[in-house]
C-alpha cells in the first residue's frame, strides 16, 4: 500500500476526489467552526443516530459535503494513538470492496499526539491486509493508496516515514509466519534473509549443519536431526551507528514446523504449529523496518531455524546432550525444543559484546494460559531494559507484561543425569522456561519476549499478527536516541564441546 501524506484541511479533504473520504472524529475536534462536514459530524455527534464509543461508524453513499464516492466517520475518543488504532481499523474494515482503492484517511480534528500517525498506518495495514502466497486465485490487497491528511505535513513527516517503515517489517513478518511449513523451510528463511542482505547497512552470513557442528551448537543440532530439511543458522547485522557501539543482539526461534518430535502433539490444531518460526518471522520483518528507516543503531539478528521431526533419528526422551556452551541437558520432553535452539544461539551472541539481549520466541502454552492473546510475557535480567521494552511495547500498541524470574524457579530443572533438564513440571512453565534460557546468557543485559499468545490469531481470524515488530522496533528507535554507553569487556570465551555431542 501507498502511504501518502499532506497538509489537507477538513475542507480540502471533503474536495478530494477519492473512492472513501474517512474522518476521525474526537471527542475534542480542533476545528474552526462553519466547515460543512464539521458540522454534519457534530449533529449526527450529538444525535441518537452516531452512538457514542470509540470505533462506532457513520457511513453515507456519497454526500454533499464530500466529493468522495463514500463518506465514513468514526470516533475516535480521545485522539490518543490506541483510539486511533481501533476507529481507523472500524473504519476500514468496513471498507473492504474491490471498488476501495483510493481513500483519503482526514486527521486534520485530531490534536497533535506522538505516535497518532504511525498508529494510523499500522491499523490501516492491517485491516487491509490479505494473504496470498499460496492461492491459486489470489485476492490481493484492494486498497492501494492512503492519502494521510493532516494539519501540518511537515511535523509529522518523520513519523510517516518511521510508520511506513514499521508496516513493511510486520507485512513481511506475517507473510512469512503465515505460509505453511512446506513454503517457508529453513532454507527459505535463510534466502530472505540473503535478500535482506542486500539492503544498506545490512550483511547477512547464513551457516549450514557443517559449521553449526563446528561450532558445537550441540542442543541444536539435536532438535534437527530427525528431519529431513537441513537447519540453517542465520547471522545479520545491521550497522547504523559507529563500529565502536555495542550492538543490540536480538534471537529469533525458528521452528518452521513443531510436531513436538517423538513427544507427539495431538493432532487437532497442529497445523498452527507453522506459527512457531514467529520469532525468527518478527527478526526478519524488523530488519526490514531496519532497512527502511536507517535508524542510528547497531543491531545484529540471530536466527537458528528447523523442524521438530520424530524421524527414527530423532533425539529421545532420556537423551543427554552437550550444549555450545559446555553445559549438558537432558531432554524430558522433545516438545520443549525451541529452548534448545534457542541456547546455543544465546551462547553465540556473547561473541558480539551485545549492550543487550532480548529472545523472542513462541515458547510456552504456560504463557498463553497467563497472559492469553493481549500481552507478550517478557522476562528480563535487567530492570532498565524491562522497562524500555515495556514502554516501547504500550507505544507500538504492542504490550508486554512482566514475569518474574525467581531463582527458586529453577530447581524444578535439577536432574540426576546431566547439568539441567529442559523442563521442570507443569507449574509455572513460562517461567521455568525462561529461566533454562537464562542460565545461557552471559553478563549481558537479557531479555525474554514468550510470544506463544500473541504471534498469531487462531479461529475464523487465523493468521500471524507480526508481533512483536512494532514493540522491538520502538525499542530500537529509543536506543538510536539514547546516549552511547561505555563499552562492555568481552566475556570470557565458553568451552566448544565436540561437534554432534
Amino acid at each position: 500500500m501507498n502511504f501518502e501524506l499532506k497538509t489537507l484541511s477538513l475542507a480540502q479533504a471533503a474536495a478530494t476526489a477519492c473512492d472513501a473520504l474517512v474522518l476521525l472524529w474526537p471527542d475534542q475536534p480542533v476545528v474552526a467552526k462553519g466547515d460543512p462536514l464539521a458540522e454534519l459530524a457534530r449533529r449526527e455527534a450529538a444525535g441518537a443516530h452516531w452512538e457514542g464509543g470509540v470505533a462506532k461508524l457513520w457511513l453515507s453513499q456519497g454526500h454533499p459535503a464530500c466529493k468522495a464516492a463514500r463518506l465514513v466517520m468514526v470516533r475516535a475518543g480521545d485522539g490518543s494513538p490506541a483510539s486511533v488504532r481501533r476507529a481507523v481499523a472500524a473504519a476500514l474494515g468496513a471498507l473492504k470492496s474491490p471498488a476501495v482503492k483510493k481513500v483519503v484517511l482526514s486527521l486534520a480534528v485530531l490534536a497533535p499526539v506522538p505516535g497518532v500517525l504511525r498508529a494510523a498506518m499500522t491499523a490501516a495495514a492491517d485491516a487491509t491486509y490479505a494473504y496470498t502466497a499460496t492461492k491459486s486465485k489470489p485476492t490481493p490487497r484492494a486498497l492501494q493508496t492512503l492519502l494521510l491528511g493532516v494539519a501540518d505535513a511537515a511535523a509529522v513527516r518523520a513519523d510517516h516515514a518511521q510508520g511506513a517503515a514499521l508496516v513493511k517489517g510486520i507485512e513481511l513478518a506475517k507473510e512469512w509466519a503465515n505460509r505453511p511449513g512446506n513454503h517457508a523451510t529453513p532454507s527459505m528463511l535463510a534466502d530472505v534473509a540473503r535478500k535482506l542482505g542486500k539492503s544498506p547497512r545490512i550483511q547477512t552470513e547464513v551457516l549450514g549443519p557443517r559449521e553449526v557442528a563446528k561450532l558445537g551448537m550441540g542442543a541444536f543440532m539435536a532438535v534437527a536431526q530427525g528431519s529431513e530439511e537441513p537447519l540453517r543458522f542465520i547471522v545479520m547485522r545491521y550497522q547504523g551507528a559507529a563500529k565502536t557501539d555495542a550492538p543490540v543482539v536480538l534471537v529469533g526461534k525458528g521452528i518452521t514446523f513443531d510436531t513436538g518430535g517423538i513427544s507427539l502433539k495431538p493432532a487437532p490444531e497442529m497445523d498452527e504449529m507453522k506459527f512457531d518460526m514467529g520469532g525468527a518471522a518478527s527478526v526478519l520483518g524488523l530488519f526490514a523496518a531496519l532497512a527502511e528507516a536507517q535508524p542510528k543503531v547497531n543491531v545484529v539478528g540471530l536466527i537458528p531455524t528447523c523442524e521438530n521431526m520424530p524421524d527414527g533419528r530423532a533425539i529421545k526422551p532420556g537423551d543427554v546432550v552437550t550444549s555450545m556452551s559446555g553445559q549438558t541437558i537432558e531432554i524430558l520432553n522433545t516438545d520443549a525444543e525451541g529452548r534448545l535452539i534457542l541456547c546455543d544461539a544465546l551462547t553465540y551472541a556473547q561473541r558480539f559484546k551485545p549492550r543487550a539481549v532480548i529472545d523472542i520466541a513462541t515458547l510456552t502454552g504456560a504463557c498463553v494460559i497467563a497472559l492469553g492473546g493481549v500481552r507478550s510475557g517478557l522476562f528480563a535480567t535487567d530492570d532498565a531494559l524491562a522497562q524500555a521494552l515495556a514502554t516501547a511495547g504500550e507505544e507500538a500498541q504492542d504490550p508486554c507484561w512482566r514475569m518474574p524470574l525467581d531463582d527458586e524457579y529453577a530447581e524444578g530443572l535439577k536432574t540426576n543425569f546431566a547439568d539441567m533438564a529442559n523442563v521442570a513440571g507443569r507449574q509455572a512453565g513460562a517461567v521455568t522456561a525462561a529461566k533454562f534460557l537464562q542460565k545461557f546468557v552471559g553478563d549481558a543485559p537479557w531479555a525474554h519476549l514468550d510470544i506463544a499468545g500473541t504471534a498469531w490469531k487462531s479461529g475464523a481470524a487465523k493468521g500471524a499478527t507480526g508481533r512483536p515488530v512494532g514493540l522491538l522496533f520502538s525499542y530500537l528507535t529509543q536506543v538510536a536516541a539514547a546516549p552511547v554507553p561505555a563499552a562492555r569487556k568481552a566475556p570470557r570465551k565458553p568451552a566448544t564441546p565436540r561437534a554432534g555431542a
